[in-house]
């Protein structure tokens, strides 16, 4: 037993050592910074300050706002990146030729890197020449062009429907996976007996694949809650930080501002926001199982 016992150390050695070279350290140093009044144009005043930077953080009207903004953002695509890739998952569970080509051609969008995506909706939705407002005003649904990633309020629309677009096809294809274990059996029984397409998707299919949206749930609400690249490239947080969100002003403070410990803070508190938030998941997820 416990020659066992040493082997299964030795063969899990190295992800341990690899999780805490790339995780674990640089998590430390982080919180450690955020301890600290340390900014790189002022390195001769570099010292320990304890909870100063949280203080001031907590104090600043700014951080509120990115948080509601980040929660918003989160909440809204998660939702709408369940009902997309859901509907898509039922589609290509259903589909019976061309099934690989169904797929393939879902999961184009989640190829494609973030900022290039970025880039082709900052174009779609340009307020002179993009092309939503061509169409918009050809209907005559418009009269002139509308600016919508300079409107507070659409600007947040813009990103995440951006931002669906781009994930739901990652949440189809684990929602799929999900559908394809129910057994047709079952589907069988529930039409015999007289159920309806909307029952049987009640009682069949939404309890066979609850596992896995919780799933999706944990990791799109991860992710979300921690988007950068399409505030960059799309809006840079305005109009007036109507659309920055925790880890955009987190990357202002860090590599414009050259504020690590500000920054180091406000990158520690998304980490505890993260945790917190996973954590609620792994707890509903056991009480599933």
């Amino acid at each position: 037993m416990r020659k066992e016992n040493l082997l299964g150390y030795l063969l899990i050695a190295p992800a341990v050592a690899l999780i805490t070279f790339i995780c674990v350290i640089p998590l430390s140093q982080t919180i450690l910074y955020s301890l600290r009044y340390y900014n790189l144009t002022d390195q001769a005043n570099e010292r320990f300050i304890g909870l100063e930077n949280y203080f001031k953080l907590f104090s600043d009207s700014k951080f509120y706002d990115n948080l509601a903004n980040t929660m918003i953002f989160a909440a809204v695509s998660v939702v709408l990146q369940l009902l997309v890739g859901l509907t898509a998952a039922l589609l290509m569970n259903a589909a019976s030729r061309g099934a690989v080509l169904v797929r393939a051609v879902v999961l184009v969008p989640y190829a494609i890197p973030g900022v290039i995506v970025a880039q082709m909706f900052s174009f779609m939705f340009h307020g002179d020449f993009g092309v939503l407002n061509a169409l918009l005003r050809q209907s005559g649904i418009l009269s002139s062009a509308f600016p919508f990633l300079a409107k507070p309020g659409w600007a947040m629309a813009c990103i995440i429907i951006t931002n669906v677009w781009k994930q739901f096809p990652f949440v189809a294809l684990l929602l799929l996976s999900g559908l394809q274990t129910i057994p047709a059996e079952l589907y069988e029984s529930a039409e015999v007996d007289g159920a309806g397409a909307l029952k049987r998707f009640a009682y069949i299919t939404l309890p066979g694949i609850r596992q896995m949206v919780l799933v999706v749930l944990l990791f799109r609400t991860m992710a979300d809650i921690r988007i950068f690249d399409l505030v960059y490239s799309m809006t840079g947080g305005g109009p007036a930080n109507t659309t920055s969100t925790l880890l955009y002003q987190a990357y202002i403070f860090l590599f414009k501002d050259m504020n690590f410990g500000l920054g180091s803070a406000w990158s520690t508190i998304i980490f505890f926001i993260i945790l917190t938030i996973s954590l609620i998941y792994l707890s509903l997820f056991q009480k599933e199982e």
